[in-house]
């Protein structure tokens, strides 16, 4: 019985981090893992900087949260207590490499009105869009710099348009979309028009980044208050069960296992209201494979 009621502590604890994470568990259910939700997997590792597998990455997220789940055990004598935290520290890999990601990824979206303007100088000194692109890729923004870093082997292998979709599909953001959409327009019909058309993408990206940090901005309070009131609780308790003493007792047993799972059920409810309450529609890539959302594995 002991066992069976760890067991559902730890999956509660499963889920409660993945809300407090921003990564909530998919529940759909699904019969087989296809190609592309690996590959996605696998894209999101390499945005991350990571070189290992998704299954790699898990196992060693498993293994950290049996790390924790034991020292905490050791420390408070409580087994039921010391789930939550394992759960916790399981998470943190992928919510440290998540938040990496997404720096990684807004430093591209930052850099892209720069770039753009580089772009046009150098098709202004007489440059194909080709040869922009490629100086782009040793000479433009750092993030712009790593982003393109293949494009000039791949423009020489396959073309410049092909080589500009492999750059699409490895960033994966619905802003590069649009802009490499363009720049692969603007190679289609060259001339004259290349210019007008760069000119107008600086203007509307710029516009459009402008927006999305101001609504970044004003969901940041409410999501960062949703995450300590949440949190701080458990850290309590964890601290409460340090040292032997009737709260060590009580949360040994079958009372505590109560206390515990309503306490959880009670503050996964709250913070989930308050997340939705926050929370920024993400942006569906209209121009990427699959169309799925930003941030999604």
């Amino acid at each position: 019985m002991r066992l069976l009621a760890a067991l559902a502590v730890g999956v509660f604890a499963y889920f409660l981090v993945g809300f407090v994470t921003g990564y909530a568990p998919d529940l759909r259910i699904r019969r087989t893992t296809s190609r592309s939700q690996v590959g996605r997997r696998q894209l999101w590792l390499h945005q991350a900087g990571l070189a290992v597998t998704p299954g790699q990455f898990a196992l060693a997220s498993i293994g950290i949260g049996a790390v924790a789940f034991a020292a905490v055990s050791v420390v408070t004598g409580t087994p039921l207590v010391a789930l939550v935290p394992a759960g916790a520290v399981a998470a943190l890999p992928r919510a440290y490499f998540a938040r990496r990601r997404a720096a990684r990824l807004h430093r591209v979206q930052e850099a892209w009105p720069d770039g753009l303007r580089d772009l046009l100088a150098s098709i202004t000194a007489g440059r194909a869009l080709p040869q922009a692109l490629t100086t782009l890729a040793s000479s433009g923004p750092v993030p712009l710099q790593e982003a393109f870093e293949r494009f000039p082997l791949l423009s020489r292998m396959l073309g410049t348009v092909p080589a500009l979709e492999v750059v699409k599909e490895e960033l994966a953001d619905p802003t590069s979309d649009r802009v490499i959409e363009v720049l692969i327009l603007a190679q289609e019909r060259g001339g004259q028009i290349v210019k007008d058309i760069l000119e107008d993408l600086i203007a509307t990206t710029t516009s459009d980044l402008k927006v999305q940090e101001e609504i970044e901005t004003e969901g940041l309070e409410m999501k960062i208050n949703a995450r300590v009131v949440l949190v701080l609780p458990w850290v309590v308790l964890v601290a409460l069960t340090i040292r032997p003493g009737p709260f060590r007792d009580f949360y040994q047993s079958g009372g505590g296992l109560v206390v515990v799972a309503l306490g959880g059920v009670l503050s996964v409810v709250g913070y989930v209201v308050i997340n939705r309450l926050g929370r920024s529609q993400y942006e569906r890539r209209v121009f990427g494979a699959g169309g799925h959302v930003v941030g999604s594995v």
